[in-house]
């Protein structure tokens, strides 16, 4: 993952860093800025195609929604198109595309061929423009980049307003329950999760862990990817799943939880709104570094 926003999961020593410059977000071209952080990495919340070396590749897909066909791209290094990944949390690559008004999103695991090319099989659901994230660590490279690019998918696209922020969101027959608020100072967010108004207490593990969450900040589609706090087989497989997080900048986000339950992973989504402290408060950030 990239080091530019920091999501710490603590639980077995897990710290995801994302943001190195943080409170980004001031408006771009203002004559007359107010004083405020750098705001020259936003660029780089995983939305470069280019970083340390490595290069992600154009995207090959489908070029029209319900056309379907294969997703395909390479990963080229210094050395030229790489074809040997670290797993990190039970994979070589995460490919997490959402369309870039978030109401699509997709967490999936493409297939690594012997020349380097990764593929999967693909059908767009709705026209308009979606981000590519590929999350992954070469070996012998960085650990934890992050490369993305944008894909066009013909059709009459139309954009659709962010949802509301919300506390609660359903799917597949749960209910998941959001405590906690998102901050710029760092805070805890917790998902408690029922069916038919149960405690669910037998989550299945999931790429290692209980949840993964996926946050993208609405302005801008800056990614994170993080794993919850706690080790399978230690901390109670739910209701609650529990991750330590803070934001690079205050503003509007969307929250995707991966968790699994019979035998099959559910996606619940959410809209958040992250608290940005004064300059006089407590709790101010400098640059963090580093990555899973």
């Amino acid at each position: 993952m990239n080091d530019r926003l920091k999501f710490a999961a603590f639980g077995g020593g897990l710290v995801v860093l994302f943001g190195a410059a943080l409170g980004i977000g001031a408006l771009v071209g203002d004559p007359s800025p107010a004083p405020g952080p750098d705001t020259s990495q936003t660029d780089a919340l995983g939305l470069l195609d280019t970083e340390s070396g490595y290069t992600l590749s154009e995207i090959s897909a489908p070029t029209a929604a319900n056309q379907p066909g294969a997703l395909s791209f390479r990963i080229t290094g210094p050395n030229g198109t790489v074809t040997a990944y670290d797993k990190e949390h039970e994979k070589d690559l995460h490919l997490i595309v959402a369309r870039t008004d978030t109401s699509q999103f997709r967490h999936v695991h493409p297939v690594l061929g012997a020349d380097g090319t990764w593929s999967i099989d693909w059908k767009w659901n709705e026209p308009g423009t979606y981000r590519v994230f590929t999350d992954f660590t070469p070996t012998g490279g960085p650990g934890g980049l992050t490369l993305s690019r944008t894909f066009d998918v013909a059709g009459n696209a139309v954009d659709r307003p962010l949802p509301p922020p919300s506390r609660t969101a359903e799917v597949d027959g749960y209910k998941v329950t959001l405590a906690g608020d998102l901050s710029t100072a760092g805070s805890e967010l917790t998902f408690d999760i029922t069916r038919d108004g149960k405690p669910v207490t037998d989550l299945q593990p999931y790429l290692g862990a209980y949840g993964h969450l996926v946050a993208l900040r609405a302005s801008d589609l800056a990614y994170l990817h993080v794993h919850p706090q706690g080790e399978v087989g230690k901390t109670p497989a739910g209701p609650a799943v529990a991750f330590h997080a803070e934001a690079p900048s205050g503003g509007e986000y969307r929250l995707y939880l991966d968790f699994s339950h019979n035998n099959a992973v559910h996606t619940a989504e959410f809209t958040i709104a992250a608290t940005a402290p004064t300059s006089a408060s407590p709790g101010g950030h400098g640059t963090h570094g580093g990555g899973h």
